[in-house]
């Protein structure tokens, strides 16, 4: 039977390929209280693609000083 089911969550290497940033960064975000949220569920790291996706929503920048509003406009 083949999978259908969309992608729900991202493991630690899958997120650290999908910005192109080193697992170690990953590893000290989260020590650090930076980043998307993410689920420890026993003992391993996974992040919901919709925290993922909020996240990278609320790093959108129009200008150093500036933020983008949602979708991209301003």
């Amino acid at each position: 039977m083949e999978d259908t089911e969309p992608i729900r969550h991202l493991n630690q290497r899958e997120l650290a390929k999908r910005w192109d940033v080193s697992e170690a960064t990953l590893e000290r975000w989260r020590s650090d209280g930076i980043g998307p949220v993410f689920l420890k569920l026993q003992g391993q790291v996974r992040y919901r693609i919709e925290d993922v996706e909020a996240y990278e929503t609320d790093c959108l920048r129009r200008s150093t000083s500036k933020r983008a509003c949602a979708g991209g406009v301003a």
